[in-house]
Order: structure tokens, then sequence, then C-alpha cells
């Protein structure tokens, strides 16, 4: 595959924006194991033919990796039943968001017992655990999500704001960090049509540092089809699909 890519970068293809750091995505994940994998765009559950270009990227990566035989998990949150963040970091009674009375009381569900959370309490068909349950094993997370209206799309928005409590605990709480995740590496891969994907990016990867995860420059790319935020076409978006195509059969043919 990563000869496919190069051979395809050199022959001056114009999809180079997504070609190069692809490939360079795909050489640091080849150093990892124990990686995590979240998709967060989504289609209509019936037409099972389509798959949103984020996804289909992470599937395809996830094949590779496994046949390098390393250790991968797709998660597709788009499928978990996440509930809304309660907000108890702002709440009435002040900050009280990951407190150790927020503790999920599952060992099934919380092996580690840091998973603290309201909403997870609150809710007893909440499925953030499934989340939690593989970060906290995971040496790499990269999230995959798609930029929609100059912002991540509320998948992903729902998923990491009920995350807050990682980070609360450190920040708020002065707590140590949770141990499993002092390691931990993070990334994203954000695919969008015409519209601010540059600084979605840069927030989020500001996000993940403050969460206390290393960030590698590698680990996180966007591609946005055109620079016109008025291309607003037909055509356009689906000449996007067809590039995207055409990127998965030059770099990860199955």
């Amino acid at each position: 595959m990563l000869k496919q890519l190069e051979g395809a970068r050199r022959s001056g293809a114009q999809r180079s924006r997504l070609i190069d750091p692809c490939l360079r995505f795909i050489r640091y994940l080849e150093s990892k194991d124990d990686i995590l994998l979240l998709t967060t765009s989504n289609r209509y559950r019936e037409h099972t033919w389509d798959s949103p270009k984020t996804t289909a990227l992470a599937v395809r990566i996830k094949d590779y990796l496994e046949r390098k035989r390393k250790r991968v998990t797709l998660l597709d949150v788009t499928k978990l039943k996440i509930y809304t963040c309660e907000g108890n970091i702002s709440g009435g009674r002040g900050n009280n968001c990951g407190v150790r009375e927020a503790k999920l009381p599952d060992r099934t569900k919380n092996p580690t017992g840091h998973h603290r959370c309201w909403a997870s309490i609150n809710n007893r068909d909440d499925q953030l655990y499934e989340v939690s349950r593989e970060l906290f094993k995971s040496q790499a997370v990269v999230f995959f999500v798609s930029v929609r209206w100059g912002q991540t799309n509320s998948v992903y928005q729902r998923l990491f704001e009920r995350l807050s409590w990682i980070e609360n605990r450190v920040t708020s709480l002065k707590e140590a960090p949770i141990p499993q995740l002092e390691k931990l590496e993070a990334g994203i891969v954000l695919f969008g049509h015409n519209w601010n994907d540059e600084q979605v990016l840069k927030t989020q990867k500001q996000n993940f540092e403050w969460f206390g995860w290393k960030v590698p420059e590698a680990l996180s790319f966007n591609w946005q089809y055109t620079k016109d935020a008025d291309e607003e076409s037909p055509k356009s978006y689906s000449d996007a699909v067809a590039d995207f195509r055409v990127l998965l059969q030059l770099a990860l043919p199955r």
C-alpha cells in the first residue's frame, strides 16, 4: 500500500493534498500497537451501500494494519447510545464533573474504575463506557470526523463533551492524570467540503493537548475538497466522492 501511495505522489497527482498526509499517517501508525479508531460520520441506516468517506478510510486503514499484525479496534460511534453531556462542569452546585462519586459502579463497564460520568450513572443504557473501556487499553486513538457548517459533526461533539471528566479531573479537581492515558497519543482525521477545516483541526488538536494527550503531527490531517467557501454545486460534491474513491483504489486496495 505504501508503495502505491508513493507512486501516486511521485506521478504529480492532483490529489497529493490527501495522499501525502495519508502516507505519513499510515507510516506513523505502523510503529504503534493497540490502536483505537473512532468513526463519527453517519448515513441513513437502510442505505447500507453508502459509507461516509471518513468511515470508509478508517475501515481500510484497520484492514491494512491488521494485515501488518497490529492490534486495532474500530468503533462506529454513530451506532452507540451516548447521551448528551449534562453540563456538570458549570452546574448550579459548581463544578461536579468527574468527582469520585460519579464513578460508574459496574466492573464490566468500568474495569479500571476511572470512568466517572454522571450521565453514565443516570442513564442505564448509556454506552460511553464502550469508548472509555477501549481508550484505557490504547496507545493511540484517532477520531475520524466530518466537518459540517464549519464545525465537527454533532456525533463527535457529543462524544467529546461526554469525555470532559478526563480533563476536568486534572485541571479543576487537581487529581493525578489517569495512569492508562498518560502515554496516549491522539489524532484526528477531518474531511469537509469547502470551509473552515484547517481551523477545526487546530482547535481539536488543542483540545487533545488540554486533555493531557500527546498530539504528534503525523497523527492528524484534514482534507477539504475546495477552498472556495461558496462552491456548493452538486457537481463539486460528486467530484469530491470520485476523487476520494481514486485515493482508496490507489492507496488502500482490498
